[in-house]
This record gives C-alpha cells, structure tokens and sequence, in this order.
C-alpha cells in the first residue's frame, strides 16, 4: 500500500472513531425530551470554543444538592438515621438517655416521637453523637457505619441508593471540564468520607454544615476536637453563603430538589452569562418515592412554582429517568 493510500486510511479510521465518540450518549439512563436535550445543549454552547455563551474552564463550577439530588433521603435523612444507629451504639454510656427526650424515644423504636421536636431535636441528637471525638476518630466511625448500614426499606447499602442518571451527569460535566461541588445541608465531615469513591468528589469539593472544632495536643500529638457547638448551617439561604466561602466563585449550573435549595438555585441562576437549574422532582413511587408540596422530607413547593418563571429545568423522575438506582440495571 502506497504512503497516499496508508493516509486515506488513516484519516477514514480517525472520522469513524470521532464519529462514534461523538454519536455515544453521554446521559444514557436519562429518556430522551426535553430534560434531557437541555443539559446537552447548555454544555455543548458553554464549551464550545468561539461561542458567544462559551464559558472558560476556570469558571465552569456546578453545584449539587446531595438529599434528594444525588441520592435518596426517604423515608428520613440518612444522616439522621446515622445519627439513630450512634445513639442505641453509645446507650450503654448514657443510661439517662433512657428517661430523656429525644433520645428515649430512639431507644424504644418511636422515629415519630424522637423527631416531634424537628430541628432542635436533631440538633441535640447530632452534638451528642457526633462531638467530644477527634476528626480522625470521626471519619472512621462514619467509614464503618457507611461500609455496613443498610436502607430499612431496600435494604441495600447507602451508597446504593445514589441515582445512576445524576452520576452519568457528574461524569459527563467533569468530561467538559466542570469541577463540580456538592453543597449540602449534610454534615461537611460525614460527607466527606465517602464522597470521593461514590460520585468522584473530593473532599475538598464539599461543602456542609459544620460544628466547631479545636485544636489540641493529646499525649503530644496535634489533633483536632469536635465540639458539641454547631458553626456553619449550609441549607437555604446559608448556601449561597457557603458556596461563597469555600468556592470564591459563583456557580453557572446548580442542581437541587427542594425548598432548602431555593437560595442556591435563585443566586446561581442569577450570575450573568449563560446559566442553568435544574430540580429533581420525585415522581415515581413505584421504583422510589413520589412526594413534593407537603413532604416532611424535602418539600418542593416554592422552589416548583419559580422553576418556569426562573426558566429551571424540572426533572420528572418517572417520565425523564430509565432507571433510578444503579441495582436496577
């Protein structure tokens, strides 16, 4: 073969190649609509090179709520299931807890009561399980529990209940150069331990809510204390704050599924230059949950009704996903 025939060959096996990479789907769990055609088209005119709407790699930061948005958050939070699991584990090194509130409730089994004083309630739960440890001490009991715990209702493990289309999401942002942060009102240091290995997320890309640390040598060592006072609470409008604080950037995408995301949707969306919303509405009870307006867990309801005005994408579970969880492959 002739050297003009080895490079007509050469070319033709490029164009083919390219070809399919370029014909590959990038989201293929999500249902083809217009959901799906949105994320494409916002990517493709924010990289491309010349556009109008290009957006340099620096600032292509995309901001993910982690409840609800990244994996599931019924029938509760799993952190505060976590917290449920910390409180029969440290029992025996309370007995008041049998006779105190909320914690005598968790002891007998009764969700409803232990939750019936809300925020402060968990608060109280979270100090008193997840304080008084050093940092290290902590990472490894939430990479024990996260490694062994299963769902009360599938009972799989948590890291199994993490929506394949929002990780085909993640990746293919990443492929185009976005750095992508989860900001959620989840502890900061719970997250972090397996957020890396579940959604490619390190964890310096997270940002939560935070209690007080100290820093202090034990046997001469320098450690840092968890302290039962909380310091930082990332949901609605903390946020924006947040995101402020540990990114210094404002985001151009943002990701969520409820009220608490709200604030973060509102400021992101709000940036000048090409931006982008979008909400995770569950829809389909069938293969996960259906809830909005009026959930204990994360309500949509003011978040639902700005979406069309604010031109957010709404996801609809059960029309736009082909699947849910990766196990339902």
């Amino acid at each position: 073969m002739n050297s003009r025939l080895i490079a007509a060959a050469l070319v033709g096996a490029l164009t083919f190649t390219t070809s399919r990479a370029c014909a590959a789907d990038p989201l293929p769990s999500w249902n083809d609509g217009k959901a799906k055609q949105s994320i494409i088209t916002f990517v493709e005119k924010v990289t491309k090179q010349g556009s109008p709407d290009f957006v340099p790699g620096p600032e292509r930061i995309a901001v993910f709520d982690n409840d609800g948005t990244l994996w599931a958050e019924q029938p509760m939070y799993f952190q505060v299931l976590f917290i449920f699991d910390r409180i029969e584990e440290l029992a025996p090194q309370h007995p008041e807890w049998k006779d105190k509130e909320p914690f005598a409730s968790v002891l007998k089994g009764d969700v409803k009561a232990a939750l019936a004083g809300g925020e402060h309630a968990i608060m109280e739960m979270a100090m008193a399980t997840h304080a008084g440890m050093t940092t290290e001490e902590f990472e490894k009991i939430v990479k024990d529990w996260i490694a062994t715990a299963k769902h009360p209702v599938t009972k799989r493990s948590y890291t199994e209940m993490v929506y394949q289309p929002m990780l085909e999401l993640l990746a293919y942002l990443r492929e185009n150069g976005f750095k992508t942060f989860i900001v959620s009102g989840g502890g900061i240091e719970f997250m972090r331990v397996w957020t890396e290995k579940v959604y490619g997320i390190p964890p310096e890309q997270v940002v939560g809510s935070s209690i007080k640390t100290k820093y202090e040598l034990r046997d001469g060592k320098p450690v840092l204390v968890r302290l039962p006072e909380i310091n930082f609470i990332d949901d609605k409008d903390g946020k924006p704050v947040g995101i402020n604080q540990h990114i210094g950037r404002r985001p151009i995408a943002a990701f969520g599924n409820s009220d608490g995301d709200l604030q973060m949707l509102e400021w992101t969306t709000a940036g000048q230059g090409p931006r982008f919303g979008l909400i995770v509405h569950h829809t389909d009870a069938e293969r996960e949950w259906a809830y909005d307006r009026e959930s204990h867990i994360g309500r949509l309801n003011q978040a639902l009704d700005e979406a069309p005005k604010r031109g957010w994408v709404v996801i609809d579970m059960k029309r736009d996903w082909k699947l849910i969880f990766p196990f339902q492959k």
